[in-house]
C-alpha cells in the first residue's frame, strides 16, 4: 500500500469514529434531555429517526445518481458539514431557548446528511484499496465503528458524573475534533478509483435480481436488530431495572459497543463464512432480547443487552460483504443502496421501540397491568418494547437462512 492509501486509510478510520460519537450523542443524552427540557420519549426516538432517514435520503440519491457527484471533491468537504451539524446542536439552547427539541432536530439533518455521505464513500474506498483479504479489512474498519463507541459513553459518561448534565453542550463541541481531523487527513490524501454506475439504467440488473433484494432485506433487518439494541439498552437498564445513569450508560451502551467492537475484530482476524455467522448470530440476538425483556434479575438483563452487541456485531458488515461477494462489479451503487437498507432499518426498529413503550406508558390499564406484575408502568412499557425488538433478529434469521443457499457471485449481473 502506498503513502498516499495509508493516509486515505487513516481518514477513513477516523470518519468512522466521529460517526460512531455523532450517532450516539442523542441515546447518550436521551435521560438528559429528557428531564431538562421534557421532552418525550417517543421525541427521543424521533431525533433517531431523524438521524437515519436523513442518512436513508443520502443513500437513495447516491445509489441513483452516484455518477453525477464528484466523490473527490464531496469526500473531503463532508467532514466539515460534520462539524456545522454539531455545532447548531450544540448551541441549541442558546440559539433556540424556547424551541430546543427544534435546534436538536435542525443539527441532527445536517449531521445526519453528512453521515450518509460518509456511510456511502467509506466502505467502498477501503474496498478499493489494494488488499490481500478485503473482506476482513471491512470487518475491521466497522470494528474502528465500535470502538469509538466505547470511547465516547466512556468519556462522556464520566464527564456528566463529574460536571452534570448541564454540560452536554460543551462534549458535543468537543466531539467536533474527530471530523476536523478527518478533513486534515482527506485533505492531499491520494483517494483510490471507484466503480460507479454511468448512468440510472445500470442499476435495473441489480433491481430485478432476487438475490440483491434477499441481500438488501438481510441488512435492513441487521441493522434493525443492532440499533434497536443500542439506541434504547441504556434507558431500559436505567428504567426497567432500576440500574442508575452512570452504571446504565456504562454497561449499557458501553459494554454493548465493546461486545460489538470484539465481534468484528474477531471476525477481522479469523472470520470465514460469513452467511453461517449472519445466520448464528441472528438466532443468539433474538434470544438475548428475549432474556432482557422477560429477565427479573437487572444482572441477566445487562449481559443479554451486552450479548446482543456482540451476536449482532456481523449483521451489517457481513450483510455488505455478502453483497459485494455476489455482486463484484457494483460499485458505489451497492454501497448505497445496502446503507439505505441498513439505515431504513435501524429507524424503523428505534422508533418503533420508543412507539410502543410511550403507548404502553399511556395506556389506561397500564398502572394494573404493571401493578400486578410488580413493575412500574415505564418499566412495563420498555419491557414491551424490547420485545418487539425481538422480532428483527428473528425474521433476520430466516433471510440470512435462506441467503446461505445462494451462489456466491451473481450470473444474472
Amino acid at each position: 500500500m502506498s503513502a498516499s492509501y495509508t493516509r486515505v486509510k487513516a481518514a477513513c478510520y477516523v470518519s468512522y469514529l466521529s460517526q460512531a460519537a455523532v450517532f450516539n450523542l442523542s441515546p447518550v443524552f436521551f435521560l438528559t434531555f429528557h428531564t431538562r427540557y421534557g421532552i418525550s420519549y417517543s421525541l427521543l426516538g424521533l431525533l433517531v429517526l431523524i438521524n437515519f432517514v436523513t442518512q436513508l435520503i443520502v443513500d437513495l440519491v447516491f445509489s441513483l445518481f452516484s455518477h453525477r457527484f464528484n466523490l473527490k471533491v464531496l469526500i473531503r468537504l463532508t467532514p466539515c458539514l460534520t462539524v456545522v451539524g454539531l455545532l447548531l446542536y450544540a448551541l441549541s439552547p442558546v440559539l433556540f431557548p424556547n424551541a430546543v427539541y427544534g435546534g436538536l432536530a435542525i443539527g441532527t439533518v445536517i449531521f445526519a446528511a453528512a453521515g450518509g455521505f460518509a456511510e456511502v464513500f467509506v466502505s467502498p474506498i477501503v474496498a478499493a484499496i489494494p488488499s490481500e483479504d478485503p473482506d476482513r479489512e471491512m470487518s475491521k474498519l466497522h470494528s474502528i465503528y465500535a470502538w469509538g463507541v466505547v470511547g465516547m459513553v466512556l468519556v462522556c459518561t464520566v464527564v456528566l458524573r463529574l460536571a452534570g448534565d448541564g454540560c452536554w453542550p460543551w462534549l458535543t463541541a468537543a466531539v467536533m475534533l474527530l471530523p476536523l481531523l478527518a478533513a486534515i487527513l482527506y485533505a492531499g490524501a491520494e483517494i483510490p478509483p471507484m466503480e460507479t454506475q454511468e448512468k440510472m439504467a445500470g442499476v435495473l440488473p441489480y433491481l430485478k435480481n432476487r438475490v440483491f433484494w434477499l441481500c438488501l432485506l438481510g441488512i435492513f433487518f441487521g441493522g434493525a436488530s443492532e440499533c434497536a439494541m443500542s439506541q434504547w439498552c441504556s434507558g431500559y437498564l436505567e428504567q426497567a431495572l432500576g440500574i442508575p445513569k452512570i452504571w446504565g450508560d456504562l454497561f449499557g451502551m458501553a459494554l454493548f459497543a465493546l461486545m460489538l467492537g470484539l465481534g468484528r475484530t474477531l471476525y477481522a482476524r479469523y472470520g470465514k463464512r460469513i452467511e453461517t455467522v449472519l445466520f448464528a448470530g441472528s438466532l443468539c440476538a433474538a434470544g438475548c432480547y428475549l432474556v432482557a425483556a422477560l429477565s427479573p434479575l437487572p444482572f441477566f438483563g445487562l449481559l443479554a443487552c451486552a450479548m446482543t452487541g456482540f451476536f449482532t456485531s456481523m449483521l451489517w458488515p457481513g450483510s455488505l460483504i455478502a453483497a459485494s461477494d455476489r455482486f463484484p462489479h457494483a460499485g458505489v451503487f451497492l454501497y448505497a443502496i445496502m446503507a439505505a437498507g441498513g439505515d431504513t432499518g435501524a429507524s424503523a426498529a428505534s422508533q418503533l421501540v420508543g412507539v410502543v413503550t410511550d403507548a404502553v406508558i399511556a395506556s389506561p390499564y397500564a398502572a394494573s397491568v404493571a401493578d400486578s406484575l410488580a413493575l412500574t408502568p415505564d418499566q412495563l412499557g420498555m419491557k414491551l418494547g424490547m420485545l418487539v425488538g425481538m422480532l428483527f433478529p428473528i425474521i433476520g434469521a430466516l433471510l440470512f437462512a435462506r441467503l446461505r443457499k445462494t451462489e456466491k457471485a451473481s450470473k444474472a449481473c
